[in-house]
C-alpha cells in the first residue's frame, strides 16, 4: 500500500508540471474541446479502428503518451464537472445498486468465499487468477508489445501503449478512493472492535501503544487488482470489438480476477463491483482520447498533403509566376 501511495502522490505531482509543460501545444485543448463534440450524426463518439488508421501520423511517442496520460488523468478527474442529467441519474443508480450490495450482499458473498477456501485447490487456483490482476498482467503487457514491435503491428503497440495508460490512471484514481474511504478488508473486519469504513486520516493515527494501523487493513474500497484488469481489458475490447473473441476473452479473464479477490478474502463483494465500473469507465475515456488524437493527427496529415505552393519560372528572360495544388 505504501508503495502505491508513493506513486500516485508520484503522479499528482507530476501531472501538474506535463500539464504546465504542455500549456504551448495546444494538443491538450484540441483534446479537451473534442471531447466534448459528438460525431457527424450528433450520437456518441464513434472510433475507427481499421489497422490502416495507425500510422506514422498517429502512433504514440514518448511526447504524446505523456501528452495523452496528462490529459486522460485530467479528464477523468474533471469529468463529474460535466457531467449531464443524464450522467448523474446514471450515477445515483450505480450508487444505489452499490448500496445495495453492501448492506445485502457483502457479508453473505464474503462468508461463501471463505467457505470454498476450504478447497486447497481454490486456493491454488485463486491465488494464480489473482496475481493476473498485479505483477503477471505486466508481464502479459509487455508480450504484447513485443508481438507489436517484433512484426511490426502498429495497432498492436498502440492498444498495449493504450492498456498501459488505462493502467496508470485507473490505478492513481483507485488509490486515491482507497486513501479517502480507508474501508476495512474482510480479512482484517472485526464487527465487535471495529467500523468498516476508517476515512482518509486514519493511516496516521495510533493506539494507545503508539503503533500506527496496519495499512494493508484498511485499503479495501475499491478493488485495485480488479480496476486496472477491467481498465486493460476495456481497452482490448473496445479496440478490437471487430474480433468476436477478444472482448469475451477480456473481459472474462477481468471477471475472474474480480472474483479471485473474494476468494482471496482480500475484498467486499461491493469493492468488486465498485472497482470494475471504475476500470471500465477509466479504458473507455483512454481509448476515445487516443481517437481524437488520432483524428486530429489525420486532419493535419490530409491538410499538409492538400498543399498549395507558389514558385516562379525563368522562360525566353520572362519570370513566369506560377501555382501548384498538391492533391492527396
Amino acid at each position: 500500500m505504501n508503495k502505491r501511495l508513493n506513486l500516485f502522490g508520484l503522479l499528482l505531482l507530476i501531472l501538474p508540471a506535463l500539464v504546465t509543460a504542455q500549456q504551448k501545444d495546444t494538443l491538450i485543448k484540441k483534446l479537451d474541446s473534442a471531447s466534448k463534440k459528438t460525431d457527424s450524426v450528433g450520437g456518441k463518439q464513434k472510433n475507427d479502428i481499421n489497422p490502416e488508421t495507425y500510422n506514422e501520423n498517429t502512433k504514440i511517442t514518448p511526447h504524446v503518451y505523456l501528452v495523452l496520460v496528462a490529459d486522460d488523468i485530467k479528464q477523468q478527474v474533471t469529468s463529474p464537472f460535466r457531467a449531464t442529467r443524464s450522467d448523474w441519474l446514471k450515477i445515483g443508480g450505480f450508487g444505489l445498486l452499490t448500496t445495495g450490495c453492501m448492506l445485502f450482499l457483502d457479508k453473505p458473498v464474503n462468508r461463501i468465499a471463505v467457505n470454498l477456501r476450504s478447497s486447497n485447490a481454490v486456493i491454488s487456483t485463486s491465488h494464480y487468477v489473482t496475481n493476473f490482476g498485479g505483477l503477471y498482467e505486466g508481464y502479459t503487457l509487455a508480450t504484447f508489445a513485443a508481438v507489436g514491435y517484433i512484426f511490426k503491428r502498429e495497432k498492436t503497440k498502440t492498444t498495449t501503449f493504450l492498456a498501459t495508460q488505462a493502467y496508470i490512471t485507473a490505478g492513481a484514481i483507485e488509490t486515491a478512493l482507497k486513501f479517502l474511504t480507508g474501508r476495512q478488508r474482510p480479512s482484517f473486519y472485526d464487527p465487535e472492535n471495529s467500523p468498516s469504513w476508517h476515512g482518509p486520516f486514519y493511516q496516521f493515527q495510533r493506539d494507545k501503544n503508539g503503533n500506527k494501523p496496519v495499512n494493508p487493513a484498511f485499503t479495501s474500497f475499491p478493488s485495485g487488482h480488479t480496476t486496472v484488469a477491467f481498465a486493460a481489458a476495456t481497452v482490448f475490447a473496445m479496440e478490437y470489438k471487430d474480433t468476436k473473441f477478444v472482448p469475451i476473452v477480456a473481459y472474462s479473464a477481468a471477471t475472474l480476477i474480480g472474483l479471485s479477490r473474494l476468494t482471496e478474502n482480500a475484498h467486499w463483494f461491493s469493492d468488486v463491483i465498485v472497482g470494475a465500473a471504475l476500470g471500465y469507465l477509466c479504458g473507455r475515456q483512454v481509448v476515445n482520447n487516443y481517437h481524437r488524437y488520432s483524428k486530429i493527427q489525420s486532419q493535419l496529415a490530409a491538410k499538409k498533403k492538400n498543399s498549395v505552393s507558389f514558385n516562379l519560372n525563368y522562360m525566353h528572360g520572362t519570370l513566369l509566376p506560377g501555382l501548384v495544388y498538391t492533391f492527396r
